[in-house]
């Protein structure tokens, strides 16, 4: 801990130092690296790469090879302009869905636009959002972050920026790669292996083909083999006081029950572990006594790391026609594969009171469990963790075909392209263990063949009939593309040539949901179908939905002075309503297609400036504006189930009120509905607005060194959000219209539920510092390169008129989210010749850790004097910062054969402690979105060319 803390100072210290230095996030040309007129992402019109007036950074084969990355979702991990993406952690049951994203400076990943080869790719949601695991790390051959906003050129969802993905091209060498990593143990080893070969030299030929491809494995890594993370029970120390962190689940085996009551009218309800008072304790692994109950230890038995695995093709040819025009053609394919598995099977499920289970675990406890003799009860509920159905695991599988052809080259003064791209996207979610049948379930139970209230360990046999593998869940996703651009030199000025581009978009995009019968539930589609899923959500209905919409832009270059450029760019989108296919009304009956939602058509601009005054200074700004349309979903989503809140304080206080009978004493969890907004005129979504700005220098007093910053701002307006949870039981007098009695068909009775549906109801805005310093030299050992990137964020809060404003930079805010103050860069290379050696330094500030306001929460504990565990106490700390160090030696061994070798975290440093039960997946002790669990980790990569 003693090194950990001052290593993250001087860290800090380092930090500070360089933004008195001066910061940017832009590369630093090097010195001897060719000038040449290209197209960069971000603007349409070809230049001399040194010249942009835009904040890009490019990743380049070396340095994406010096990252250590085993695949793109890790590569866009180690950016210090990335947070708030989703990773593949969270997909043990906290929501990820099997998907891996970028977003740029936490603004989110439906504002960040991903590109393969400047086009768009089928995006995995009804947005535009893509999951990076589609994209196979080894046909990359670079990437560049555009870290502003750029609608002018891309059109909607490009507020955050833009990550464009270059595929290799013109190689007509065969290579071959492989990777092994291994951290420390026996889980979460990972290997990748892959072979490209080119035909054909552009230049001297006038074609080329290529065609790789690419297989990537991932083992699961469990919560059992870290310490940190091997318990929702941790002990730990604050301001010198010891706590524990008693992080567990009613729903526990034995099960435990609740039951509901009136007593003199009033209505009231007891929690009680029928086992525990039976035998006077808590048989079974991973269970603990609380008062009367036993609780389960659900964070011991999760993944830290799903298990994952691709498979890719990529493919692409280019023909020189004549030597001015080109055609081209590129097809990617992949299927990839993420398996996580979370703890057994959790469900509230009814207990008929004439039953026999009734009659024999919940009637003669009723006594001791504190429901007072005349009490009438009203209904009573065992509380399950059905071990021995093994832990729930969901296989996603994402299946994804891309190809797009086209021509570009030069006509009459005319830079020219055009392009047609047909990209889609099918994910599918199969039940892979612990999910069971209900109907079978109750058959088993009512049979007597198994005891809820009994501990577990000899039912695996008889609950295995009972054990889903159905597909629960099928989406499709389909983007089709048609676009042209030119550009030309317009006329001269005094300082040089004004430069015009001109370029149109015309898109279809189809987006379709199809939920199996057991996530749909008894319904009007299906009304005789009885069963449920155990563990899982019922409620959910189809959605098959499209739209299409186009956009124009242009873009003019003009040289104002010897030293200054300025750039205009400009425009226009149109956006159709939705087209519903799968149209529901309230209650549930499906109706005739129709259109849903309004059109939508936005203008924007962007200005753009370029100055060098001194040779060795560049300033460079930008103003503009942006949209983001709203998503299919948004519009069409029926109301259906989304699972279990986190625990709250009952909502409803009064006792006359129709719902009161639904709550619960303490802190429990609730249900959640979610919905999208298919409402026309005032009340229907409207594209949510942005302003972004950048201001930023890049300053080269010497060949050697490159210093730079870009301070950059972004509003939102008009922000399509659905109100958090949080926001929506601690406010109940505000929202009490969302609060609602819903029938659950697992349950198979009347819950309460918070219904979440999306309006134009926030503003948000962030604002920070990219830096890139770069510092190169010769040394009697060789050529040293440090370079250190980073961002500092002075500003990531929204604002809702009933909630005010949230700031959430360096805190756990509401939405279960963090937003780190500093993430740092900082890699130092030297190169002998032969072998290339670096170090990096990773760095992550600290942060306010998830805040319980009350003893209720039910989440940490005293630890008395003479070492038991006192009561539940409010709670309020501080997580600490995270740096770690990787080292990597590469080795020429020949012209034709690479070995590279590294390790990660070198110092095995584990992540920061935290107490948090929300956000991501079910993991305790840390937060597998912000830390990686895999410790120290070696890796090996071979690569032969021939």
């Amino acid at each position: 801990m003693m090194v950990e803390t001052v290593l993250s100072r001087s860290v800090r210290l380092i930090c500070a130092s360089g933004l008195a230095l001066g910061m940017q996030a832009a590369m630093a040309q090097t010195a001897d690296a060719p000038i040449q007129r290209v197209e960069i992402t971000g603007s349409s019109i070809k230049r001399i790469t040194a010249e942009g007036a835009l904040p890009v950074q490019t990743l380049s084969k070396l340095q994406i090879e010096q990252s250590g990355a085993t695949s793109v979702a890790d590569l866009i991990a180690t950016l210090p302009s990335m947070q708030g993406f989703t990773t593949s952690s969270m997909s043990v049951n906290g929501g990820g869905g099997g998907l891996q994203t970028a977003s740029i400076h936490s603004i989110g990943e439906g504002y960040t636009l991903v590109l393969l080869n400047g086009r768009r790719l089928a995006p995995s949601t009804s947005g535009s959002t893509v999951n990076l695991a589609s994209i196979p790390l080894a046909a990359v051959e670079r990437v560049e972050i555009l870290t502003d906003g750029a609608n002018t050129l891309y059109g909607s969802d490009a507020i955050a920026g833009v990550v464009n993905f270059i595929l290799k091209k013109n190689q007509q060498d065969a290579v071959v790669e492989a990777s092994y990593s291994q951290p420390r143990g026996s889980a979460g080893q990972s290997s990748n292996v892959s072979i490209s070969k080119g035909w054909g030299d552009m230049d001297k030929d006038g074609y080329n083909i290529l065609l790789s491809a690419a297989h990537d494995e991932n083992t699961a890594l469990y919560a059992k083999d870290r310490p940190f993370s091997q318990s929702g029970v941790q002990a730990f120390t604050d301001h010198g006081k010891q706590y524990s962190l008693y992080q567990l689940s009613g729903n526990s085996i034995p099960g435990n029950a609740t039951v509901r009551f009136t007593n003199n009218g009033e209505p009231d309800s007891v929690s009680f572990g029928p086992n525990l008072l039976a035998t006077g304790k808590c048989n079974g692994p991973n269970v603990f006594k609380v008062g009367k109950r036993c609780l389960f230890d659900y964070a011991a038995t999760v993944q830290l790391v799903p298990a994952l695995k691709r498979d890719s093709v990529f493919g692409s040819a280019n023909y020189k026609l004549n030597e001015s025009t080109n055609l081209f053609i590129e097809a990617l394919g992949s299927s990839f594969s993420n398996t996580a598995q979370y703890a057994p099977p959790a469900q509230g499920l009814g207990i008929p009171l004439n039953s026999a289970l009734y009659a024999k675990s919940i009637a003669p406890y009723l006594a001791a469990a504190g429901v007072p003799a005349g009490a009438t009860v009203t209904g009573a509920t065992m509380n399950l963790r059905l071990t021995d159905a093994g832990g729930r695991a969901d296989e996603y599988k994402t299946e994804a075909r891309h190809v797009a052809f086209g021509v570009d080259g030069s006509f009459k003064g005319f830079d020219y392209r055009a392009a047609y791209t047909h990209s889609e996207n099918k994910q599918t979610d199969t039940a892979a263990g612990g999910y069971m049948s209900l109907n079978a379930f109750d058959a088993l139970v009512s049979s007597g063949k198994f005891d809820p209230f009994a501990p577990s360990g000899t039912s695996q046999a008889v609950l295995a009939p009972a054990v889903l593998h159905n597909q629960l869940l099928e989406t499709k996703s389909k983007l089709d593309v048609i676009q042209a651009s030119a550009s030309t030199e317009l006329f001269k000025m005094p300082a040089g040539v004004a430069q015009l581009a001109v370029g149109g978009d015309y898109t279809r995009q189809k987006y379709s949901e199809a939920p199996d019968a057991y996530s749909q539930g008894q319904n009007k589609q299906q009304p005789n179908f009885t069963d449920a899923i155990i563990g899982g959500g019922a409620g959910a209905l189809p959605i098959d939905a499209k739209r299409t919409n186009w956009g124009a832009y242009g873009e003019l270059l003009l040289p104002v002075l010897k030293n200054m450029d300025w750039t205009l760019s400009g425009r226009y989108d149109d956006f159709t309503a939705v087209t519903n296919n799968k149209n529901f009304n309230a209650a549930g009956d499906l109706i005739a297609p129709g259109k849903q939602g309004e059109t939508a058509s936005k203008a924007t601009y962007k200005v753009a400036v370029r100055w060098n005054p001194v040779e060795s200074l560049l300033i460079r700004g930008s103003y503009g504006t942006g949209f983001k349309a709203p998503t299919l979903t948004n519009i069409v989503k029926p109301l259906v189930n989304n699972g279990s809140s986190q625990f709250h304080a009952c909502p409803i206080t009064s006792p006359s009120d129709p719902r009161y009978p639904l709550c619960v004493k303490g802190a429990s969890e609730y249900g959640l509905l979610t919905g999208g907004n298919a409402a026309t005129g005032a009340g229907s979504l409207k594209p949510e607005e942005s302003k972004q700005a950048t201001l930023g220098f890049r300053l080269e007093p010497t060949a050697s060194l490159s210093l730079g910053f870009d301070l950059w701002d972004v509003k939102l307006n008009n922000q399509i959000q659905t109100l958090s949870e949080d926001t929506v039981f601690g406010n109940p007098a505000v929202y009490d219209s969302l609060l609602r009695s819903y029938y659950d068909p697992i349950q198979k009775q009347n819950v309460l539920v918070a219904a979440l549906t999306p309006f134009n109801l926030a503003s948000s805005h962030f604002q920070g510092i990219d830096w890139d310093h770069t510092f190169k030299t010769s040394t009697m050992f060789g050529k040293l390169n440090v370079q250190w990137t980073g961002t500092y964020m002075s500003k990531a809060e929204q604002e809702t008129p009933e909630s005010g404003v949230e700031k959430n930079i360096g805190r756990f805010n509401s939405y279960s989210d963090v937003t780190f103050r500093w993430i740092s860069k900082l890699t130092a290379s030297l190169n002998t010749g032969r072998f290339t050696h670096a170090l990096t330094a990773n760095y992550h500030s600290g942060y306010t850790d998830q805040v319980y306001a009350t003893a209720d929460d039910s989440v940490v504990r005293e630890v008395l004097a003479d070492g038991t565990l006192g009561d539940y106490v409010p709670f309020k700390r501080q997580v600490s910062s995270y740096t770690t160090f990787d080292w990597q030696t590469k080795a020429q061994l020949g012209k034709q054969f690479t070995l590279t070798a590294g390790i990660k975290n070198l110092a095995d440093i584990a992540p920061p402690f935290t107490i948090r039960n929300a956000g991501g997946g079910n993991q305790s002790g840390y937060d597998g979105r912000y830390a990686d669990p895999l410790g120290r980790t070696f890796y090996l990569t071979g690569s032969y060319k021939f």
